[in-house]
């Protein structure tokens, strides 16, 4: 991609935003692994605003996204009122700016600034564990509850797979994955028939978050949720998408700078005893259980592979990518076992 100056943009944004309080300096902020850009304006008032500035996946879906995440903050109870951060309003609506040129075709949303308390550690105790189990099923019990009163989503699971299946279809795909075409085709496969065997689309659908890393939440000293930002994976889905992350929070190697998507943490003895925690509190059915297998398939599938280089800076999509076609995917049918997640629960 050629040199493109997104503080420019940014800037861009805040004046179709209100140019009445000018900036007086925009600072990066982003992520080191990620493509996506947040950056931190201090305007001369002395207040603090958040923008992020993303330009993979489709306009409308951004849009979405982040109507769906406002209103969720807005409607989420007590202890949660505040867990979300807001997104700026202009009028009734919320403010989106999309920049449009020869080179590149961006959005922009900005954020009030949230809080952060505690970051988790590298490595959980055991009693950690249960503390947050107890944390995330409240969440998600709390996000159940409300499922009714954010806007309605348009993307599926099943779409984002069929996307990857039209991408193979077209020239740039047959180049990118013509060495393991056969590979994505067969995982695909396996994916739509356990979605039909389990009846997933039957279950019920919640706001999730997916990419649960210790760097996108914090936590008061007693453990419990305070704050949570990056919403780059953000959908209305299973509550069962958010746990593939959750077990790599909880998992024994803790978390690492160099990683892996591995299906190891899935099947540890401490995830179990996640599990068992939140289940005494929102429990699951079998079929969620068994789900988690398929949560996991997706998102080798749909992240990683589909959309790996759009999201990930090069070299760790390219190494992500390598791992997931030449390990990780075929490794699945092998070493989940989901009867032992079942008798561990006693389901």
């Amino acid at each position: 991609m050629p040199f493109i100056d997104f503080t420019a943009i940014v800037r861009e944004a805040w004046m179709a935003y209100d140019s009445s309080r000018e900036i007086a300096r925009i600072a990066d902020i982003s992520a080191q692994v990620s493509t996506n850009h947040v950056y931190r304006i201090a305007l001369k008032n002395k207040s603090i605003i958040i923008a992020k500035l993303s330009y993979f996946g489709k306009y409308e879906h951004f849009v979405e996204d982040h109507t769906i995440i406002n209103a969720l903050s807005n409607n989420l109870p007590a202890p949660f009122e505040h867990f979300l951060a807001r997104s700026l309003m202009k009028g009734n609506t919320l403010f989106v700016h999309r920049h449009q040129s020869e080179v590149i075709d961006a959005w922009v949303v900005f954020y009030r600034p949230i809080r952060i308390k505690n970051r988790p550690p590298r490595r959980l105790s055991e009693e950690q564990i249960v503390r947050l189990a107890g944390q995330f099923a409240l969440f998600h019990k709390a996000c159940h509850n409300i499922r009714h009163t954010v806007p309605p989503s348009s993307k599926t699971l099943e779409v984002d797979i069929r996307h990857l299946l039209a991408i193979m279809d077209t020239e740039v795909g047959r180049h990118e994955y013509r060495l393991h075409e056969g590979l994505i085709r067969q995982q695909a496969q396996l994916f739509f028939e356990d979605m039909e065997r389990l009846g997933a689309n039957r279950f019920d659908k919640i706001p999730v978050f997916v990419d649960w890393n210790i760097g996108n939440f914090s936590l008061t000293s007693s453990f419990r949720f305070y704050s949570r930002w990056d919403y780059d994976w953000f959908r209305m889905s299973s509550r069962m998408m958010d746990f593939y992350f959750i077990s790599r929070v909880v998992s024994d190697i803790g978390d690492r700078t160099v990683f892996t998507y591995n299906i190891g943490p899935l099947m540890e003895k401490r995830f179990i005893l996640f599990l068992r925690t939140y289940h005494e509190i929102f429990p699951f059915n079998r079929e969620e259980i068994l789900f988690l297998k398929e949560v996991y398939r997706f998102f080798l599938l749909n992240y990683v592979i589909k959309d790996g280089r759009y999201f990930f800076h090069e070299i760790f999509a390219t190494k992500l990518q390598k791992e997931a076609y030449e390990i990780h995917l075929p490794s699945i049918e092998r070493e989940f076992d989901g009867g032992v997640l079942l008798k561990a629960l006693n389901l």
